[in-house]
């Protein structure tokens, strides 16, 4: 009789003890991602693949949207919105480390939504693996045209103004002013050439009489810029239009600086405006030069511009320039979406992205149905030394409206369809 009591006993020991090994083994799961469609609890949680240049020539603006991106999580998450897990990885400013880290992410991670890249070659190639594959792709950073327009489809988004309208921006205001000879010159890659010819084909058309004297183009990373401004220099043109982004712009305009052109022909760029750009230069950025951007921390004075750069300060220690109000739309257009669609299911989120409109820093953007590109205003300025800052700001600053920016929906449409 005793043999069956302690063998009764030891039986049900071992149950408890096996269900309680369950239990605590589902307590430590992963936090479910948007292929699961489990809201985890009362918040819907999900996970999401952030790929960035993080090392390489474009870190500081990988840096900024990493850091914008912690701080939209931090604050959906205080709000009772979507918990957002974030799991990050580096492409190095290079595309096919980019495209590996996406199939890592979605293969080994369970992760079925991507955001990032400041480099637009792995965008694309992202975008290609985010179709194929049917997993989300919000594209935060990279600027061609060609992500949403040609070469969109129904699995990516984007938060950030593209080179087509950075080009119909910067020939608004360059139309409305007295030049005619223009020199072009840029970065040899995908986002500068993209970049020069949508500004110099929307000019054209507002502004016929126009004329390009001659254009030049450097490699990437160029350090010495000195014969490219001599030969501007010597062929006097009434203005200049530079198509470089990331480090180059950085590059370009300290050696502007130092030559002094901008003293003697007005100088057009896009970014050149930009507080990611001006602020690493310190005093030795140049005057004068007038320039797009996709946002101006200062500009316009709205509480939403305040409290997004104030808030950015605080957690960074600096102010915010594009990448960080890109990386931190991303995460927001992201949470409402989840919150609008009341699930994870990658398939219900883009439907719930399609014609979201939020309030945003830049006042109200809308994330166009058609071609899933986010409309939102545009920044201009001039260059000017600050009295309590030291960097420069921008001065004469006007908000270009959404409509003057966007490419219409039948334009993109046909590009498409090409």
């Amino acid at each position: 009789m005793k043999k069956r009591v302690g063998f009764h006993y030891f039986a049900w020991t071992l149950i408890v003890i096996l269900a309680l090994g369950v239990f605590l083994a589902g307590c430590g799961q992963t936090t479910p991602t948007a292929k699961s469609g489990d809201t985890g609890g009362s918040q819907l949680k999900v996970k999401v693949g952030y790929i960035d240049s993080l090392s390489g020539p474009a870190a500081a603006y990988g840096k900024s949207t990493e850091a914008a991106v912690k701080l939209a999580v931090d604050e959906v998450a205080k709000a009772g919105g979507p918990v957002i897990e974030v799991v990050e990885r580096d492409d190095a400013f290079k595309p096919d480390q980019a495209e590996a880290a996406a199939k890592e992410l979605v293969m080994n991670q369970n992760i079925n939504i991507l955001i990032g890249t400041i480099n637009s070659a792995s965008a694309l190639a992202v975008s290609k693996y985010a179709k194929d594959n049917k997993v989300l792709f919000i594209n935060s950073d990279s600027m061609s045209e060609k992500i949403t327009g040609a070469e969109g489809h129904r699995y990516v988004f984007s938060t950030i103004g593209n080179t087509a309208m950075i080009g119909k921006a910067g020939a608004y205001q360059m139309s409305q002013m007295p030049y005619k000879r223009y020199w072009i010159a840029g970065s040899d890659y995908e986002f500068g050439r993209s970049v020069a010819n949508s500004v110099w084909t929307n000019l054209k058309q507002l502004k016929p009489d126009v004329e390009k004297i001659n254009e030049s183009w450097w490699r990437v990373g160029e350090s010495d810029f000195s014969s490219y401004i001599n030969a501007i220099r010597a062929a006097k043109p009434d203005a200049v239009y530079v198509a470089a982004g990331g480090g180059d712009m950085v590059a370009f305009l300290k050696a502007l600086n130092q030559s002094g052109l901008n003293k003697e022909v007005p100088v057009f760029a896009h970014a050149a405006t930009d507080h990611d750009s001006l602020r690493p230069l310190g005093q030795d950025a140049p005057e004068g030069v007038y320039g797009t951007a996709f946002y101006f921390y200062y500009f316009p004075d709205d509480p939403n511009t305040k409290s997004f750069g104030e808030a950015f300060k605080k957690a960074t220690g600096n102010y915010p320039g594009f990448a960080g109000l890109n990386g931190y739309l991303t995460i927001k257009f992201l949470a409402a979406a989840i919150e609008k669609a009341g699930s994870t299911d990658t398939e219900k989120i883009i439907d719930a992205l399609e014609g979201l409109a939020l309030d945003t820093p830049l006042g109200k953007g809308t994330m166009r149905k058609e071609d899933h590109q986010l409309a939102l205003p545009m920044v201009f300025g001039k260059t000017v030394k600050s009295k309590d800052l030291p960097y420069l700001i921008t001065t004469d600053n006007v908000l270009i409206p959404a409509d003057k920016v966007m490419p219409s929906v039948d334009e993109v449409l046909a590009k498409r369809k090409k």
